[in-house]
């Protein structure tokens, strides 16, 4: 079962295990495929997290964030609103768009160390779906053009982008056939020499240069030094589940076990679904999680997190006597630190792998310019540092970003129930922990769970999606809430859930391109004689 949000992408997966290959051949295969027909939401010149369980059952979560180059420094940005805590933008938008906006990428280490460790098929192979839709190209979706009119104003700025998502000025019609040839050929190289042509090698120099010519600070010696870091996941248990998630740098792990632990000590199916009781202790488990992610949670080569009392019981049974039914309320952090626009799939094979895996080049359209001689779209991680110095998530030289990326595996009975992930910045783990909530207390199908209205909040106003009533967002408001009614809260989700027959269903949502593909059937029967009256 393959679960991408592009039909080629899917496609691309599907081909993979179709031929033999491996989950992680097929989750290899579709992300850069997604690179190509996603662009606004991913590329090789992004990071993300490669949450893979192997054929034996264990789990290992490959890091291929990115980070901080070697000149960067805590005090390299202005802080546009120096008095808001929450907001982290810089001046003139520095670090949003731009050259400097840009960190040092880590995707394609992350994709070519999984082949390498349970993949069947090399690089080169599972390169060649993504190279034929750059050479070929593929053809816009409504999704893409409603993201290059959100993002049309920056993108006029650079011809070589607004040349294929602005032509003319206007945002790419859907149904246009969208060509890269640049990026075919940077895939090519990169299919013949391996990572390294982007990690040090031709490609990554041209790029840099590219990025230096533009006021950027990216250098091929940070392509070079940049590495894949394979990293044990963060357990937590819910109510008979085990929840299976990405440790630090990443924000999920921890903080979903967090706001579970807390939620394990009420009735929440009781409540019912979207009801008032619900949705309130929700937004207040969400105001509590980032309260302590913006205190402690960074990479923890620089800050040492505190995981083990993030994920314990005692720890939630503290905070949730602080709970107020009846009233919102602002959380300070109960810990201390020791000192929006992504992709997702889920892919699963008949042997027993699974490939949760939420990758990124951070903004729609990143950096929000095209290196014209390879065709990349870069970055612009850098966003998600605060500018502010002396912060658990500041900037300093080499550092990973923190990030809300929530590749998630639930288990029952030590064997896979649920696979899910989605893009959407910092509204990923809210979004992903409400749907994991919705599978086990609400007893939600895969398909219900993922396309179920959502909410979110970091500790200012609550965004509650329009699929609630107007009458819920006034009980909430009379709780203290300062309510938004939105559109959607984060991405489109992809989930496979796990049936006791051996079954697998895959499950995508509105929200993007999602597109599950399934292969069922199989080989013939060892024995069969089809023709049992043909010659020998």
């Amino acid at each position: 079962m393959v679960v991408t949000n592009h039909p080629a992408a899917s496609a691309a997966a599907a081909s993979m295990l179709a031929e033999g290959g491996t989950a992680i051949d097929a989750a290899v295969a579709g992300l850069l495929a997604l690179t190509v027909a996603e662009p606004m939401m991913v590329g090789m010149f992004g990071g993300g997290m490669f949450h893979m369980r192997g054929a034996d059952g264990t789990h290992t979560v490959l890091d291929g964030q990115s980070i901080a180059p070697a000149a960067a420094h805590a005090t390299m940005y202005t802080p546009a609103k120096p008095d808001d805590p929450l907001v982290i933008e810089a001046v003139d938008k520095a670090n949003t768009l731009g050259a400097l906006s840009v960190a040092v990428p880590g995707n394609l280490l992350a994709w070519a160390a999984a082949l390498e460790r349970e993949g069947r098929f090399s690089l080169a192979d599972v390169m060649q779906p993504a190279i034929r839709l750059a050479k070929r190209g593929f053809l816009a979706t409504p999704y893409l053009s409603e993201c290059a009119a959100t993002a049309g104003e920056d993108l006029l700025l650079d011809p070589g982008i607004a040349a294929l998502f602005m032509p003319g000025g206007e945002p790419v019609k859907p149904g246009t056939r969208v060509i890269n040839g640049a990026l075919a050929e940077t895939m090519e190289t990169i299919a013949k020499e391996g990572p390294g042509a982007l990690h040090g090698g031709s490609i990554g120099a041209s790029a840099c240069a590219e990025i230096a010519a533009r006021g950027g600070i990216v250098t091929n010696a940070d392509l070079a030094g940049h590495s894949m870091i394979p990293r044990e996941a963060v357990r937590g248990t819910y109510r008979g589940f085990e929840i299976v998630l990405p440790p630090p740098p990443s924000a999920a792990g921890v903080h979903v076990v967090q706001m579970m632990n807390l939620l394990e000590g009420f009735d929440v199916g009781a409540m019912g679904f979207g009801s008032v009781e619900d949705l309130h202790l929700k937004a207040e488990a969400l105001r509590m999680a980032f309260a302590d992610r913006a205190a402690a949670t960074a990479d923890p080569a620089f800050v040492p997190v505190p995981v083990a009392k993030l994920i314990s019981k005692e720890y939630a049974a503290q905070r949730r006597a602080e709970f107020d039914p009846a009233r919102s309320r602002a959380w300070p952090a109960g810990v201390t630190p020791g000192e929006a626009h992504t992709t997702h799939l889920t892919v699963a094979d008949a042997e027993g792998r699974i490939v949760v895996a939420t990758h990124t080049i951070n903004s729609l359209f990143g950096a929000r310019f095209l290196l014209k001689e390879t065709g990349l779209i870069p970055n612009n991680y850098m966003a998600l540092f605060n500018p502010r110095p002396g912060l658990a998530n500041s900037i300093a030289p080499g550092k990973r970003v923190t990030t809300s990326m929530s590749p998630m595996i639930i288990l029952k009975d030590g064997k896979p129930w649920a696979a899910l992930g989605l893009p959407g910045g910092l509204r990923i783990f809210g979004s992903a922990f409400q749907a994991a909530i919705s599978l086990i207390d609400h007893g939600m199908s895969v398909q219900e769970a993922v396309e179920a209205p959502r909410i979110w909040t970091q500790g200012g106003p609550l965004e509650v999606e329009r699929g609630f009533p107007e009458a819920i967002s006034d009980a909430l408001a009379a709780k203290g809430h300062v309510v938004q009614r939105v559109p959607h809260v984060g991405g489109g989700m992809c989930a496979i859930r796990f049936m006791e027959d051996g079954m697998m269903e895959g499950a995508a949502c509105w929200r993007a391109d999602g597109t599950p593909i399934g292969l069922a059937g199989g080989l013939a029967r060892a024995g069969v004689r089809f023709f049992p009256d043909a010659p020998r």
